[in-house]
């Protein structure tokens, strides 16, 4: 019975119409290689989480829209095979409800100046019209009001006729990620209409302009929304202010899944939450604005964050983040710190940083950067180069930033960023910056052995003190015996006054002959009126055109010099061939 069996079947084959076809049809029918090919022309399958003019560090950077949703268009009208798969990627990630819209019948709306419209109520047909996309969505960015204005987007009779379909929510039953930007009172609750089981990607940011108040009913649409989507494992909440976002910890101690939190302030309870997540990888948000108990530090003391890649906290001042820190022992890549009053952060600095080394471990550490704004006008206050010792424990850092505003001095000098260069080896960007009109700045010689201790480095801002090589002529020799650091391309001096351009550019061309940019400010009083940045200063914009031409000038020099050299050997050689006869 079994070989009559696969003998039917083998017959069958032989006869469907799938054996006629020739090879290159047949392999196009595997549903599974379809797929992969249409994956090469769509978009990029990463979510959709920023409005178009945002997109740059994704992958969306330089990806063609039109032209992707024209082949796309183009693919699904080619066969039936290829109408599925190539539909599927056109609809898989949406920049807004605009396209779902304009599908439907264009009776149903219009467009008022420059916003969508319904001239009637929808009918069952285009719920039908609709349901043939709706589950093709995996993610969507809908932005509720127009960037720094108070009108909507979408007219309110939309979401009105969106809010009552003929099925159960959710509209868009397969979504995954949903960023729910330039929100208000009014808007925040239609997300309710997108929020499925299967969502892991939750993306909420408060428009400037109109009301967010985050009161009552607010917090019952985010407590709604964690018990609907118990997968949540992306959680962004952006606000401008940290004031009522406390509430949100009660929405966060209801997901378990948490990967990534950016939010504002949190309670206490929402942080000892977290730390015993042991899916956690990225944690930003701000610290209360009071000292964290003894019992809340006794439970830090415990194995705490333990899966923690990346800490970014903000904070009133820096006794709060002390306090913090005092029981902690996480093994971050990254941490970034701002202080958003400075009042004796300059002299609270050096415990901090040395609790810091304390709670993190060594070998894992890469990142650290350290933002200290509202101090007063004070000029006293001062950093010492000495203050980041205890970080020197961090040998495999590669990035390393500090940024105070312009009533701080950090007193940087030679000796300090030797310590520095040859502490991390692997340093990729370092930063310094804060009163631009401190005399205490590094010189050029400083400047060359941070780039021969760090091999590695991208980009540098550091005070330095130009002024030796300014004053002179460019040397005949090459400086430095022809040193030359390829991998440095971006450049930022503060405070840098120079006179002399061209001898600047002959001497970092030298060195750094890969320098794209430069960005430098003079002591001048004007230099606080506008962003510092080389196209407001002559003498540093000359700088960095001469860059990229020096190089090549000096090419030429050493060409002429060896055919030159060449045209005198061949000469001495004629000569001899003589015997010595001209």
């Amino acid at each position: 019975m079994e070989a009559e069996s696969a003998e039917h079947q083998r017959a069958h084959n032989r006869n469907s119409p799938a054996s006629f076809s020739p090879a290159s049809t047949r392999c196009i029918m595997i549903a599974e290689l379809r797929w992969n090919i249409f994956d090469l022309v769509g978009p990029p399958d990463t979510p959709v989480t920023r409005t178009v003019g945002e997109l740059s560090g994704t992958g969306w950077v330089r990806f063609d829209f039109p032209r992707t949703r024209k082949t796309l268009l183009a693919l699904a009208l080619t066969c039936k095979l290829f109408t599925e798969p190539a539909l599927n990627l056109l609809w898989r990630h949406l920049g807004g409800i605009e396209p779902l819209i304009r599908c439907l019948p264009q009776s149903l709306w219009k467009q008022n100046r420059g916003r969508l419209e319904f001239t009637r109520a929808m009918t069952v047909d285009d719920w039908s019209i609709f349901c043939k996309y709706n589950h093709r969505v995996r993610s969507l960015l809908n932005q509720c009001h127009r960037q720094y204005s108070r009108e909507m987007n979408y007219d309110a009779e939309i979401w009105r006729a969106l809010s009552c379909p003929p099925f159960s929510l959710p509209l868009l039953p397969n979504l995954t990620s949903l960023t729910w930007i330039e929100a208000s009172d009014e808007t925040l609750q239609y997300i309710q209409l997108f929020v499925t089981p299967k969502l892991t990607m939750l993306n909420i940011s408060p428009a400037y302009l109109v009301p967010f108040t985050f009161g009552p009913s607010e917090q019952s649409i985010f407590l709604s929304i964690a018990k609907s989507c118990p997968s949540i494992s992306h959680f962004d909440f952006g606000r401008n202010t940290d004031d009522y976002t406390e509430s949100l910890g009660d929405t966060l101690q209801l997901w378990s899944q948490l990967t990534s939190v950016r939010t504002g302030t949190l309670s206490e309870a929402a942080i000892l939450h977290l730390s015993n997540l042991p899916s956690l990888r990225i944690l930003k948000f701000t610290l209360p604005s009071i000292l964290v108990s003894a019992d809340t530090q006794k439970l830090l003391l415990r194995p705490a964050f333990c899966a923690l890649q990346e800490l970014n906290i903000s904070s009133r001042n820096m006794v709060f983040l002390d306090a913090f820190l005092k029981e902690l022992t996480i093994t971050p890549k990254v941490v970034a710190f701002t202080i958003k009053h400075g009042v004796d952060s300059a002299r609270a600095l050096p415990d901090m940083i040395s609790r810091l080394s304390n709670a993190c471990a060594y070998n894992s550490m890469q990142q650290v950067q350290l933002n200290i704004t509202g101090q007063p006008a004070d000029h006293e206050a001062s950093i010492e180069a000495a203050s980041f010792q205890p970080l020197f424990a961090f040998r495999n850092l590669r990035k390393f930033s500090l940024a105070v505003d312009v009533h701080c001095v950090v007193r940087m000098d030679d000796a300090a960023l030797l310590q520095m260069a040859k502490a991390w080896p692997l340093l990729e960007n370092l930063s310094i910056t804060g009163y631009s009109r401190s005399s205490h700045r590094v010189t050029p010689h400083a400047f060359v052995l941070l780039l021969r201790h760090c091999p590695h480095l991208v980009s540098v801002a550091i005070p330095v003190n130009w002024s030796m090589i300014d004053m002179h002529a460019i040397p005949r020799d090459v400086p430095y015996q022809g040193f030359s650091h390829n991998a440095l391309s971006h450049l930022a001096f503060e405070g840098s006054k120079i006179e002399n351009p061209i001898s600047i550019a002959a001497f970092i061309s030298a060195i750094a002959p890969n320098v794209k940019s430069i960005q430098g400010n003079s002591d001048d009083e004007d230099s606080y009126e506008d962003d510092v940045v080389s196209e407001r200063y002559p003498a540093w914009r000359m700088v960095q055109n001469l860059i990229p031409a020096l190089p090549i000038i000096r090419e030429q020099g050493m060409r002429v010099m060896l055919n030159r050299s060449l045209r005198g050997s061949h000469s001495h050689h004629v000569v001899a061939q003589r015997g010595g006869r001209q």
